[in-house]
């Protein structure tokens, strides 16, 4: 695992080098915002994959409303009659989810990397690093102990806050304009009756992007900037992938 960090370090430390004529003191930051850029770019074919998907299941949604009409009390009989409409229509219900998977291990490699302060058998000099005076590898909480919440490295957290509610706000908008317009069929469990809690998490789900602000707060500065770039990618993706589809799985501009 340390040859490994070690090695996304080198990989880090090269964008930073590349980056430095450009932007000198904050091309580490740069480099951290370019290696996520590429990380989603690498999985957009995944995005557009599920946004097909997406939209074909929302076209199965008179059929999977008339199959549990037809089936209501048979709960096994309506899930396998669901299973085949989609294996028919080749139509998978969790191909939303694989992007945002497979962007997990890019994120915590890169939470690690800035957590440690040992990499390799050696300092880890990357802790170092500053974005307009503000380490890396330190949390929002650092901040506020040197110099208050309008600080210098306070104001750096303040313009992420800034982005990812201006984002949270975007997608809480759309989010509600898209389930208003296009409501989803009311999941059921087995025995054929709306799963309890569904509906209040249908109200909560537009709300849930704003969850991306406490996370910016809680991890190092370096992690927090991956997250505020993946989340601003997801809100543009999203707006064009998904402009003709509602898509429960595009409520929330995940975290990674």
């Amino acid at each position: 695992m340390s040859t490994f960090m070690s090695a996304f370090a080198s990989l880090v430390g090269a964008f930073a080098d590349l980056l430095h004529p450009l932007f000198q003191s904050a091309s580490t930051a740069a480099a951290i915002v370019l290696f996520t850029a590429l990380v989603r770019l690498a999985v957009h074919p995944l995005s557009r994959a599920a946004a097909r998907g997406q939209k074909a299941r929302t076209k199965l949604q008179p059929q999977i409303a008339e199959l549990r009409k037809k089936h209501a009390k048979n709960p096994d009989r309506m899930q396998k009659a669901l299973m085949e409409l989609h294996t028919k229509e080749k139509v998978s219900p969790f191909s939303g989810c694989l992007p945002s998977l497979l962007q997990m291990p890019a994120f915590f490699l890169l939470y690690h990397l800035f957590s440690s302060q040992r990499i390799g058998g050696s300092p880890n000099s990357l802790l170092g690093h500053e974005l307009f005076g503000a380490p890396l590898g330190e949390r929002w909480r650092d901040a506020l102990a040197d110099g208050g919440p309008f600080g210098g490295q306070g104001l750096v957290y303040l313009a992420l806050f800034v982005i990812v509610a201006a984002v949270a706000t975007f997608n809480y908008g759309r989010t509600k304009r898209q389930m208003a317009a296009n409501p989803m069929t009311p999941a059921t469990g087995p025995d054929g009756q709306p799963v309890p809690g569904m509906g209040a998490m249908t109200k909560v789900m537009p709300l849930m992007s704003f969850l991306t602000l406490v996370s910016v707060a809680y991890v190092p500065l370096a992690a927090a900037l991956y997250i505020v770039t993946s989340t601003t990618w997801t809100a543009v993706e999203r707006a064009v992938l998904y402009r003709d589809a509602p898509a429960p799985e595009a409520a929330v501009a995940p975290a990674v």
